[in-house]
């Protein structure tokens, strides 16, 4: 029997390596290929929104996905989440947010759930997802959106570990604030690792395991 087939579309080379390590120890028995163009997030970055025509050719890379023989498609970027939930409604297989399935978790854990970006291009698209999960749930939460500022900067100058110490700080503030907290980016996952076990006294996610584990139960 043929193995299922699944598109990953990056807006980073480096998450490439993330993901295949994960699918290939969630996903064994599904074949993955993987679709990289940077040029998508930079532009959102640089105009600090998702542009119309950056979201059409979002659009085109889904489709061209669903052209090279994907049986589902998953966008691993959360700062073009709006065209990805467009692209889904013009594929004729399913396409899924990579934040999705940790917003579904985030809003069935608790009501004060706290998400934290170091780019506000990422931080208001996952919050509002958040959002609309919870209102399809039925569920009443308390939404904190905290940005950590400077922490990107840093690590675009090289200084990764600035960046991690910055994003640290975030993490244990709203920690004290908030019953489990979000992360808007997958490059933020790491730092969580470098926690004291004190400064993690809520549940902390990240989109990459959590959307592979969803997957895990569908293909």
């Amino acid at each position: 029997m043929e193995k299922s087939k699944l598109g990953l579309l990056h807006t980073s080379a480096t998450l490439v390596p993330i993901f295949e390590r994960l699918c290939k120890e969630e996903l064994p028995g599904v074949a993955v290929f993987n679709l990289v163009d940077d040029s998508l997030i930079k532009d959102v970055i640089a105009h600090g929104q998702l542009r119309p025509i950056t979201a059409r050719r979002v659009v085109q890379h889904v489709a061209a996905a669903e052209d090279a023989g994907a049986d589902f498609i998953m966008v691993t970027c959360s700062s073009i989440g709006a065209a990805v939930e467009t692209a889904a409604t013009l594929a004729s297989v399913p396409v899924l947010r990579v934040d999705q399935p940790m917003a579904d978790r985030a809003v069935a854990m608790a009501p004060r759930i706290g998400v934290i970006a170091t780019l506000p291009t990422t931080l208001e698209p996952t919050a509002d997802l958040i959002r609309r999960r919870a209102a399809a749930a039925g569920r009443a939460i308390n939404l904190t959106a905290r940005l950590c500022e400077g922490a990107f900067d840093a690590l675009m100058s090289g200084d990764a570990a600035q960046h991690d110490a910055m994003v640290a700080a975030a993490l244990r503030e709203l920690a004290t604030q908030v019953d489990v907290v979000a992360l808007a980016q997958a490059s933020m996952a790491r730092v969580v690792d470098t926690l004291a076990a004190e400064d993690r006294r809520v549940p902390i996610l990240a989109s990459p395991p959590l959307a592979v584990e969803y997957l895990s139960t569908i293909l």
